[in-house]
């Protein structure tokens, strides 16, 4: 015999982090993402608008001025103006520059100026104009334009050559863009305070909300440390219909398979040790007390072989009792109800050499279980060779019947023994119930009906029996069915094998449904 080893279980790797914080983390770590992309694309916005606007300015103050020099005249002559220092002078008086920005007028060494930038230097305001380093910078550049890092600041700047009849001149329009840029630093900080407080409002709600996401999960794992070999009615309340509420919902019907399979199991052990250990007792008697007389060892191996068959018939029994639990039991599939009832017919004529008298036979298709209906009908029969004088008729049959439910295939069998007594009937289909027949009362487990009532039970039927002391009994079995063929034809209250002990008050009948 060989056994395989169980798979090992995979290690689990890393500090553990409850699934609650992991999803807490995970909206965070998104959410901050968002946020700071959010935050680099604005800073990217503003410090493009700061720079559009600026250079919008100075594009504008020069095409102002160019068309000035082109069109304007000397107000003291009427003509076109014939020094630069005039024309400049009379255009910078005119202006009003923005904050930050400064016009200034070169004529040779004379240089001209409106100035707002508003800018302190060490020792007072400081004038554009009067920064002789900075405008050498930007006259003798070979660009109309450009970007310079001042003391003061990111200067951005624009000049225009104009030329009258003496001398040329030039007109430089700058713009300070740094207390612009420091404003919009100010946004962006404002604009991350507000982010970390929305992060940690986040974090609160993330925490919170995947608490109650999660309190199925948490439900479900106190119920399983709940669980344990002697009680596994604990179940996951389920009080909301969503994925998790479908969990607990599929935990509860695992939780109910292992109970079912565990109880099954539980059953079958009790079961055997209870009804096996008669036939070990006799064993073992009978083997301590064996001598070596050859015929009471002939004898006591006799007893044995019976014992032992006895055993194995207990143990089958007991094993297809345990089966009836699973799912698999029945094998339903398309089956002509004429050809079944034949089949049981042929099958019961080998029991016992008595009459059996097959009375009807319904008509038509249905899915059932063939093997285990006939199943059923041969214990029924077998009772009936056992518990009914010898030679005695048994009748037997099938129909179709209406009820409140519907369509149901009747199978039932009647003896002409002795009956059963009103206290055994509702008896009748328990585990290892025996109903007492006489002198030979030593046949038989008590498990045959047990079986029916299982078959019943698997086809959602019901299994039933109608007896009368003295007058012989009726079993049956009810299985509803949809069938294809010829309708049916018979109520119940009407259909051969009816139970009367459905109506109240009838002591004489029990039905396996009764029994539950």
């Amino acid at each position: 015999m060989t056994t395989t080893d169980p798979a090992p279980v995979p290690r689990t790797r890393g500090a553990r982090v409850s699934a609650r914080w992991r999803i807490v983390g995970w909206i965070l770590l998104t959410t901050g993402l968002t946020l700071l992309a959010v935050i680099l694309t604005m800073r990217s916005l503003l410090t493009a608008d700061v720079e559009r606007a600026a250079n919008t300015a100075i594009s504008q103050e020069l095409e102002e001025f160019a068309r000035f020099a082109s069109e304007g005249v000397d107000p003291r002559t009427g003509q076109p103006f014939e020094h630069v220092d005039d024309l400049l002078e009379l255009y910078l008086s005119r202006q009003h520059p923005d904050q930050g920005e400064a016009l200034v007028g070169i004529a040779g060494q004379t240089v001209l100026y409106s100035d707002n930038t508003r800018l302190q230097g060490p020792d007072g305001p400081y004038r554009l104009g009067d920064d002789a380093a900075l405008l050498e910078r930007i006259t003798s550049s070979a660009a109309p334009s450009g970007v310079l890092d001042t003391a003061h600041g990111e200067l951005r700047w624009g000049r225009v050559t104009v030329q009258t009849r003496d001398e040329p001149g030039t007109f430089l329009v700058a713009e300070f863009v740094g207390e612009a840029l420091r404003q919009t630093q100010h946004v962006l900080r404002t604009t991350v305070l507000v982010a970390l407080g929305g992060l940690a409002l986040t974090a609160l709600i993330a925490w919170f909300v995947a608490g109650q996401i999660l309190a199925p999960v948490r439900s479900i794992a106190r119920t399983a440390a709940r669980i344990s070999e002697t009680d596994l009615s604990v179940r996951v309340p389920v009080v909301r219909r969503d994925d998790l509420g479908e969990l607990a919902a599929s935990f509860n019907g695992m939780l109910d398979r292992i109970e079912e399979a565990y109880t099954a199991q539980r059953r079958f052990v009790d079961d055997a040790s209870h009804e096996l250990r008669t036939p070990i007792t006799v064993i073992r008697g009978h083997l301590e007390l064996i001598g070596d007389d050859p015929a009471e060892r002939a004898e006591t191996l006799a007893v044995v072989d019976t014992e032992l068959a006895r055993m194995s018939r207990i143990v089958t029994d007991l094993l297809l009792l345990a089966k009836a639990e699973r799912p698999d039991f029945l094998q339903r599939r398309p089956t002509d109800l004429e050809d079944l009832m034949l089949h049981v017919d042929s099958t019961v004529q080998a029991l016992d050499d008595r009459p059996w008298l097959l009375m009807e036979v319904a008509e038509g298709t249905a899915e059932v279980d063939p093997q285990r209906l006939t199943q059923a009908m041969l214990q029924y029969a077998a009772n009936a060779v056992q518990y009914s004088p010898a030679g005695s008729p048994v009748r037997f049959g099938s129909t179709l019947v209406r009820t409140d439910e519907g369509t149901h295939l009747r199978l039932w069998l009647s003896d002409e023994g002795p009956g059963i007594a009103p206290e055994d009937l509702p008896h009748v289909f328990e585990r290892f119930h025996r109903t007492p027949r006489g002198e030979d009362d030593h046949t038989g487990f008590g498990l045959g009906l047990a079986i029916v009532h299982a078959i019943a039970d698997s086809h959602h039927g019901t299994a039933w029996v109608r007896s009368t002391t003295g007058a012989g009994s009726t079993f049956g079995i009810d299985v509803p069915v949809t069938v294809e063929g010829p309708p049916p034809m018979e109520d119940d209250a009407t259909a051969p094998g009816h139970v009367p002990g459905h109506a109240a008050g009838a002591p004489t009948t029990t039905t396996a449904e009764e029994e539950r």
